[in-house]
């Protein structure tokens, strides 16, 4: 019998016991007698986000870090309740406050190849060669270096430095820099002995052991570069990359298949439990992902819209038992608008910039879009566990009364998250702010409907699907007042349209990388290089309206001055709900949803790694799994014991 055939019995199997039991009872409305862990996991990804680098330092993206964090082992990690949780690094302290940290390494670490070949002992000074690989210019193109620049001591004067020294000497002259020289002289890291760390810090920052669990910290040995070369490594393939994680790559074919193998040099094999293989399939769609699932070759799968409804309206579907709605993740995700739009001919597109400008306009689209049925496209059984209201993530950071930062946004705001409706909805309202707009807006000359450009990926039907719901909603305002039109790009949506300027929103999410609101905020502030969403998206810097200047200049402000804020979390936390507040008042960009997707899975949610920051929620260990599938009463039983403990 093939593993899909045996799959497909064993959940037969699972539904006529479930069945039976339903009719004595329930006697067994939790786990299956029949619970079988799984060996060697088959896990998938959607071929859109298909890992792109394997160079931990350089990439920012998702896709890569998501495997990448199974093959190199940074300080720390998080359990499975977000709490930090120690890895390379046994122990962490600071004598003073937050202004020094000192991390204490593991004994018997080392770095090996994919095929097990021991390379060298993994050190101290690996951390150090790491730090100066971000921070270097020429050799990590300003990558990851926001976090290290803002915090440890002389970051950003060595960045500086090298950025300098390659448009005045030419980067092999900062390519060939390394931990010695300008890079101690200046960055305050030391290493006093092979297995130990010490990071002086601009300020007393108590939330700086959260950032050691992101890739902007973590080791790259010296050795490896001097194998290779700097440009080897920019280039480095799961090939010849040195590993010093739970898993090696023992296969990989691009858009296709990739294969993680239990690393037998692993330092932590006594106390870390792991997979045989990590199998990932790219999949076109979750619809195909859904497919595979079916027959056997994937041990869980999200639900589409139309997937989740059939299962879930119809009681005799095999999988029906079964539904599990999955934990969030850590994305918050907002429609960026963009203030610098083009046409598709390259010249300004004046009457979509000088609307986005104006704020009533802005808040006629915040208050009038219901997004209910957006949401249904990812959640069609609850949709309104999707609804966001804040700009920064739930779970990132907490007073010390525990309270969630993103409950004082809300308190700012005058919102309160209500589970059964979509409270910022508000028709009678986005039909004043219509009027109000409108009489402006023709005033500058502007003409209705307004001509709102949004682009999909051209040969994705869920993409296309979703659009139309987007078109629907947009409808509600008035065919008077707006026209959403839906674009397509071939492959390249940075390339296509992000570039050009050519969308008039995204959709988008972000993640923290560590534990604090200005990991979203410092996203979005004005004439500031390192403001990803600035620079990327909404162009605010190119936007030539005062009023929406001086509003972004207000936001600009109020983050600067909650920054400074380092000895006092709480007070700190209070400042970045006011900016973030003004962020949301003004509409710069309007908070939407986050992903809660119904799922069909093997896997207990609530034994994985489990953080709404950092890179760490895809590491493959200490997973409690089931080849017999998790019923809906045995995730809600697990989801139980997980809020008790």
């Amino acid at each position: 019998m093939t593993k899909g055939n045996k799959k497909k019995a064993l959940m037969l199997l699972l539904v006529l016991v479930s069945v039976f039991a339903v009719g004595f009872g329930g006697f067994m409305s939790s786990r299956s007698a029949l619970a079988d862990e799984i060996k060697d996991l088959q896990t998938w990804e959607t071929q859109a986000r298909e890992l792109e680098t394997w160079n931990i330092h350089y990439s920012q993206a998702a896709a890569d870090l998501n495997v990448l964090t199974n093959l190199i082992d940074g300080l720390l990690t998080n359990d499975n309740h977000g709490n930090l949780k120690p890895n390379a690094a046994k122990s962490y302290s600071s004598e003073d406050g937050g202004k020094t940290w000192t991390f204490v390494l593991n004994d018997g670490m080392t770095w090996f190849d994919k095929d097990g070949n021991v390379k060298a002992n993994v050190v101290a000074q690996d951390w150090k060669t790491g730090l100066e690989w971000i921070l270097n210019y020429a050799k990590n193109d300003s990558y990851n270096v926001s976090m290290p620049n803002e915090m440890i001591k002389g970051a950003q004067e060595y960045y500086e430095y090298t950025k300098t020294l390659t448009e005045t000497e030419g980067a092999d002259a900062a390519k060939a820099l390394t931990v010695d020289g300008k890079f101690s002289e200046l960055v305050g890291i030391e290493t006093p002995d092979d297995k130990t760390i010490v990071y002086t810090l601009v300020d007393q920052l108590p939330y700086f052991p959260s950032v050691a669990t992101y890739n902007c910290l973590y080791p790259l040995s010296q050795a490896m570069i001097d194998e290779m070369g700097v440009d080897g490594y920019r280039d480095v393939t799961w090939e010849n990359m040195w590993y010093s994680g739970p898993y090696t790559v023992t296969y990989f074919v691009n858009q296709n298949e990739k294969v993680l193998t239990k690393s037998k040099n692993y330092w932590n094999d006594a106390n870390c439990k792991r997979f045989d293989t990590v199998t990932v399939k790219m999949v076109e769609s979750i619809a195909t992902g859904y497919q595979l699932f079916t027959q056997g070759e994937l041990d869980h799968i999200s639900l589409d819209q139309a997937t989740t409804q059939e299962i879930y309206s119809d009681p005799s579907n095999e999988f029906n038992p079964y539904l599990v709605e999955a934990r969030p993740t850590k994305y918050s995700y907002q429609m960026h608008l963009v203030y610098n739009k083009n046409k598709e001919d390259g010249t300004p597109d004046v009457n979509w910039n000088t609307a986005i400008a104006n704020e009533n306009f802005r808040k006629s689209l915040y208050y009038g879009l219901d997004l209910t049925a957006y949401f249904a496209r990812t959640n069609a059984i609850n949709p309104q566990s999707c609804q966001n209201y804040c700009y920064t993530g739930n779970g990132v950071a907490f007073t010390s009364d525990g309270k969630d930062y993103t409950s004082l946004v809300l308190k700012e705001i005058g919102l309160e998250y209500d589970s059964t409706k979509y409270t910022r909805f508000d028709m009678d309202k986005a039909q004043e702010y219509k009027a109000k707009a409108m009489e402006e807006l023709s005033a500058k000359g502007v003409t209705f409907p307004v001509e709102i450009d949004y682009y999909i990926a051209g040969n994705s039907t869920t993409a296309a699907d979703t659009a139309k719901v987007l078109e629907a909603i947009f409808d509600q305002l008035g065919d008077d007042y707006v026209k959403l039109n839906t674009k397509t790009y071939i492959s390249s949506i940075a390339n296509e349209v992000r570039k050009p300027h050519l969308a008039s929103f995204f959709i988008n999410g972000w993640g923290a990388d560590f534990a604090d609101p200005i990991n979203f905020l410092g996203q979005e502030t004005y004439n500031d290089t390192a403001a990803f969403y600035s620079n990327n998206y909404s162009y605010i810097n190119e936007a030539t309206d005062a009023d929406l200047i001086a509003d972004y200049e207000e936001f600009t402000k109020l983050v600067n001055e909650a920054k400074a804020i380092t000895t006092d979390l709480d007070a700190r936390y209070a400042a970045f709900a006011k900016a973030e507040a003004c962020f949301i008042d003004h509409v710069l960009a309007i908070p939407c949803n986050y992903e809660v997707s119904w799922e069909l899975t093997g896997i207990n949610n609530y034994s994985k790694v489990y953080s709404m920051y950092g890179m760490q929620g895809y590491r493959y260990v200490d997973w409690e799994t089931d080849k017999n599938l998790y019923t809906t009463d045995a995730m809600k039983a697990a989801a139980e014991a997980y809020a008790a403990e």
